[in-house]
């Protein structure tokens, strides 16, 4: 059997080819799935996806009549599938419930301190072989406050950081992490936590309930001074309101690695190409923000373990097995 994996980078497809060789081949391609693309997969039983793929109505339809039964998306995330829909067309959803969650920790900080320290501003004035040290003054993070919104696993490894930074550690979750706790965090209402934090991350996934949860009345609540940084998906942050907030002068430094307009054009080459996006295009002028194309999860250690998940879920649905990657069908309840 030939699986079809879309989506795959050029860093990526070595991995999954080698991954897949023992079981399965597999073909893979660069261009992401979506309704332009779908019908490449007619004929095959079993489709691999990325992040930035957009599976809705009419993908699922395309897939779905094309003979797909099993789509395997490379993420945890899984906002881009219309699970409903899927489930009506009697196709078997999984994605990857969990990798290292050090990667996206890790480089969450590597966004704070290079905001913190106007890193790439530096970078950019020597190539010019300027040396001045004017607008570059950052901050010591000993002993500021820290707020993190979602404490789970790769909140926790933020947390564990943070800790070692010698921060006040605040957080906020529907649920209380005890190693988090340990550390020393108090959990707070999300008002307190973007009042007193200095330095806010983001790592709560996006539902309904958390699509801008730092809107234009977080964003105001916020210290003028205060640094946002957001590695988990881009729908948390009203994005309108947080130009609003930066034309106003406001914030040290916000560091991006999602956006919520981002499919389409994030992992994609538009260096050749007017980007119409009015939005995007102010945000990454200001200097005080730094923008990447969600690449946080991108190292060799995540990015093996969520290919060696996605094979085990091929291995598991041939096989008839169910795991908690499986998001259709749906377990049932009780």
């Amino acid at each position: 059997m030939e699986i079809l994996a879309f989506g795959v980078q050029a860093d990526e497809r070595p991995l999954m080819e080698r991954a897949f060789a023992p079981h399965h081949d597999i073909r893979c391609l660069d261009v992401f799935l979506n309704e332009d693309t779908a019908p490449i997969a007619a004929g095959y039983e079993i489709v691999s996806t990325s992040v930035n793929a957009s599976l809705d109505n009419r993908v699922l339809q395309t897939l779905a009549a094309g003979g797909t039964q099993l789509i395997v998306q490379r993420s945890t995330g899984f906002n881009n599938i219309d699970l409903q829909v899927a489930e009506r067309l009697g196709l078997t959803v999984a994605r990857v419930s969990s990798y290292s969650p050090y990667s996206v920790a890790e480089f969450a900080w590597t966004l704070a301190t290079a905001v913190n320290r106007r890193i790439v501003r530096a970078s950019n004035r020597t190539r010019d072989f300027d040396f001045r040290l004017d607008g570059l003054m950052g901050r010591d993070l000993r002993g500021r406050t820290v707020g993190v919104l979602g404490t789970g696993r790769i909140g926790e490894a933020f947390t564990r950081i943070a800790h070692g930074f010698g921060m006040r550690l605040l957080g906020w979750d529907v649920d209380i992490n005890p190693a988090c706790a340990g550390l020393g965090m108090t959990y707070v209402a999300k008002e307190e936590l973007f009042a007193e934090a200095d330095l806010i991350s983001l790592h709560v996934p996006l539902l309904p309930a958390t699509r801008h949860l730092v809107d234009a009345s977080a964003l105001r609540a916020m210290k003028d001074d205060a640094i946002l940084i957001n590695s988990s998906r881009g729908g948390l942050i009203d994005t309108e309101a947080l130009v609003r907030e930066l034309r106003a002068g406001r914030f040290t430094g916000v560091g991006l690695d999602v956006y919520e307009a981002e499919a389409g054009l994030f992992f994609l080459d538009k260096s050749l190409e007017v980007v119409e996006d009015d939005t995007l295009a102010r945000l990454v002028t200001f200097p005080n923000v730094v923008v990447t194309s969600h690449q946080a999860y991108y190292t060799r250690d995540a990015v093996s373990q969520i290919i060696e998940t996605t094979v085990q879920n091929v291995l598991d649905y041939r096989a008839g097995r169910r795991s908690e990657n499986v998001l259709v069908p749906a377990a049932p309840i009780g």
